[in-house]
């Protein structure tokens, strides 16, 4: 089946004052510990209960918040038809050939012997879901960029990859945080882009063909080749909504790649889930640090919790434009506005060349140093959960 054959619109939204240019290059395939908890891990998820703050961003210095008016969601399970390629909107250069030597001549894509030594220590402590209810946002962490996002009456899957080996990597160090055989019936699965560790079709597998799906622009021709029959593909910026939940992708600083022939051919980004009482948790993906996050706090603002990446970024001068370090992870919460930040895509599989620990040790370092509540940064174990019970009155 052609791109043709399978639309019936053309749309590629950009916004007004970023001309299309995002997101970036990840060097080689696909690259990724902690602390043992701070505290004692209690039985059962946490639960966050104090009121909300203002839904006003937070203050970043040097910044003027311009609020923008949000797209009118479009169609669910929609066909379109998108350009050939997304290269217009990488925010770097993809690695050049001098790059590659210099890579093949002194990288390292994994921690020495000294560096895995701490695999015991990464914190894994699965437990039950919670329970919820249509008013109640609960994260579970599976591991890696996979969370059940429970928003709205809904349970979301992020990125969702349950395989113990992904291709090019080794198996994962810690297990997969919440038995599939756990999971309630999933009401849909967001994706963030096409990279084998977050895009995992034998995970996908195991979904009924009728779960909805929201994709990157280009992505829907492989679910669609999988049988999934509601798969709905937004540009930047773009949204559709679901049972009263609303679903924005917007940009991320990366790149797409699958194959030797279909480099940037689709888009990546992150999603910002807002319930029908305006609570919002942002998904990043994948992503290096930029501009991108203060335009997301500004059109999104009130963002209660950021889902954000924190490892797979050594070495830096070959990672740096497509993955955050856990300082940068930082100052993109403060950038976003976000009232709590959940660090992930660590601890889970062995991408890069940093020790296991480093970005849990890192992450929180860096949290304290920006004068942050401490408990407003949810480090969980692989297999935890979180839970924000207070509900925002509907404007």
């Amino acid at each position: 089946m052609t791109q043709q054959s399978e639309s019936t619109t053309s749309t590629t939204t950009q916004d007004a004052d970023d001309p299309a240019s995002c997101a970036s290059p990840e060097a080689a395939g696909h690259l990724s510990s902690p602390l043992p908890p701070a505290a004692p891990a209690e039985a059962g998820p946490r639960v966050d209960a104090r009121p909300l703050a203002d839904p006003r961003p937070a203050a970043v210095p040097g910044h003027v918040a311009e609020p923008r008016p949000l797209a009118e969601p479009r169609p669910l399970g929609e066909k379109r038809l998108w350009p050939r390629s997304f290269a217009d909107r990488l925010t770097a250069p993809l690695p050049g050939l001098r790059a590659l030597a210099r890579f093949a001549r002194e990288g390292a894509l994994r921690p020495g012997t000294a560096g895995l030594a701490d695999i015991p220590l990464l914190p894994f402590e699965p437990g039950p879901l919670p329970r919820v209810d249509a008013r109640t946002v609960a994260v579970s962490w599976a591991g890696h960029a996979s969370w059940v996002v429970r928003i709205g009456g809904l349970t979301v899957l992020t990125d969702p990859v349950w395989s113990r080996k992904i291709l090019g990597t080794p198996a994962r160090i810690t297990p997969v945080g919440v038995a599939w055989s756990a999971l309630p019936r999933i009401d849909a699965v967001v994706i963030s882009h096409n990279h084998y560790d977050h895009l995992d079709a034998p995970t996908l597998r195991r979904l009924p063909r009728e779960t909805p799906v929201f994709a990157p622009a280009g992505l829907g021709r492989w679910f669609r080749r999988r049988r999934f029959g509601q798969v709905t593909e937004l540009d930047w910026w773009e949204a559709a909504e679901l049972r009263g939940v609303r679903f924005d992708f917007v940009p991320a600083h990366h790149w797409s790649k699958r194959s030797l022939a279909d480099t940037c051919r689709t888009l990546w980004g992150g999603w910002v889930l807002t319930a029908p009482d305006g609570r919002r948790v942002y998904f990043a993906g994948d992503t290096g640090y930029g501009r991108w996050f203060s335009r997301i706090g500004d059109r999104y603002p009130g963002i209660d919790l950021a889902l954000l990446p924190v490892g797979a970024y050594d070495p830096r001068w070959w990672l740096s434009d497509v993955h955050c370090d856990p300082e940068e992870a930082v100052r993109a919460a403060v950038d976003l506005g976000a009232r709590r930040m959940a660090p992930m895509h660590w601890g889970t599989f062995v991408l890069s060349a940093e020790p296991v620990l480093e970005p849990l040790t890192r992450v929180r370092a860096a949290w304290e140093k920006e004068g942050l509540p401490r408990e407003d940064l949810w480090d969980l174990p692989v297999g935890a959960s979180r839970v924000l019970e207070a509900s925002r009155v509907p404007d």
